[in-house]
């Protein structure tokens, strides 16, 4: 069976290090530019497929799972891959991590504080960072077992923490209600356990893919059979459960638990989620790794978005806050897409690693790598 080995950036303008794996820069900037799409194109609410104008929606809710599935597959890379470390070298990675996490929450509320009409899923991040530190060193099996005990829990405890957040204001309720921790950790440790599979190739990627592929579709029919999205959901919020008035017990249930509708956080809703960002992760490593210094060149733009995710998605939102009165629709975000490609290709060319992602290596470079010895920011160590 033959190892893919990761593409290499030499001789692409501006590439850093010949040990990135490119297609999951790739599939970084993909779900950047979904989220972008979110905020500025005006995309539809729902997906209705017999509507062509309505396939925009696809970004909504699956582009903010496909980065947090990545955020648990850079965890796994940064942490040893298929072969995490012992003590004490765990605990020195874990400490670098909840350093990054720190950062990637402080940029978050920073964000948040523009004031902006995006609700801003960085402080959720950071905080699944945290989350996750306990089980870096479990087995692939193990983490998708919990994930599937987070997914199944994700509704329940959405509808148990509303209440909290009664009385709370934009900036509150963005702080684990729209973005829900528990939703959030089914994608990072989906992520995270991809990280830790053995290496299997070409093979492996085309099994995840497959795989992904198979569980989304099965999961959306079983939603949209047993729980139809509602004609009306002008009353539900995102992160939460919807219940129109008037169900029934069975179909309360239904809503609750298998409703395809975006950012229900209902089991049909994450796990579907989650299977497509697998998916997507799978065919752009199996499109781009590997596959020679020609595949990188060209995929290159795309790769320099995907390599300072939280820059460009900062970037994004002060430029959201700096023009109140900006317009959505297809032309502001192909101009955001096209801004965000501008100025990723030209900074990588010229100053390698994106300024938000020097600052979380420089804050994480406080715990050596080894004792003793001065840290050196690694590869894939921008926060993804």
């Amino acid at each position: 069976m033959t190892v893919t080995r990761p593409v290499s950036l030499r001789g692409a303008p501006g590439a850093p290090s010949s040990d990135r794996l490119v297609g999951v820069d790739v599939a970084r900037a993909l779900a950047l530019l979904g989220m972008m799409a979110a905020h500025v194109g005006d995309v539809a609410e729902t997906v209705d497929w017999s509507d062509p104008a309505s396939w925009g929606a696809v970004v909504n809710g699956r582009s903010a799972a496909l980065f947090a599935v990545l955020a648990g597959v850079s965890i796994g890379l940064v942490s040893g891959r298929a072969d995490p470390p012992g003590p004490p070298r765990i605990g020195r990675i874990r400490a670098r991590l909840a350093l990054r996490a720190v950062v990637v929450v402080v940029v978050g509320m920073l964000l948040m504080a523009l004031g902006t009409p995006v609700y801003v899923v960085l402080p959720t991040y950071g905080a699944l960072f945290l989350l996750a530190l306990p089980v870096l060193r479990w087995r692939p099996w193990a983490l998708l077992l919990l994930a599937a005990g987070c997914a199944v829990a994700s509704a329940p405890v959405a509808i148990a923490i509303l209440p909290v957040y009664a009385d709370a204001d934009m900036f509150g309720v963005q702080l684990g209600l729209v973005y829900p921790v528990v939703t959030f950790a089914t994608y990072v440790l989906v992520g995270l356990a991809v990280a830790r599979m053995r290496p299997g190739g070409a093979v492996q990627q085309v099994v995840l893919l497959a795989s992904g592929v198979v569980v989304a579709t099965v999961a959306y029919m079983v939603g949209t059979v047993a729980a139809p999205v509602p004609a009306d959901t002008t009353a539900a919020f995102p992160g939460v459960p919807f219940v129109p008035r008037g169900s029934d017990a069975g179909q309360a249930f239904a809503q609750v638990f298998l409703s395809p509708r975006d950012h229900s956080s209902s089991v049909v809703d994450v796990v579907g989620t989650a299977a497509v960002a697998v998916a997507v992760i799978a065919l752009c490593r199996l499109l781009v790794d590997g596959r020679g210094p020609v595949v990188a060149r060209v995929v290159f733009p795309l790769a320099a978005v995907g390599s300072m995710p939280l820059t460009v998605y900062a970037l994004h939102l002060v430029v959201i806050a700096a023009w109140p009165e900006l317009p959505h629709g297809a032309t502001t975000w192909w101009a955001f897409t096209v801004g965000a490609v501008v100025v990723a290709m030209a900074w990588r060319r010229f100053l390698g690693r994106g300024p938000l992602e020097r600052v979380t290596a420089l804050v994480a470079g406080a715990v050596p790598t080894e004792p003793g010895r001065a840290s050196r920011p690694d590869a894939t160590a921008a926060p993804r």
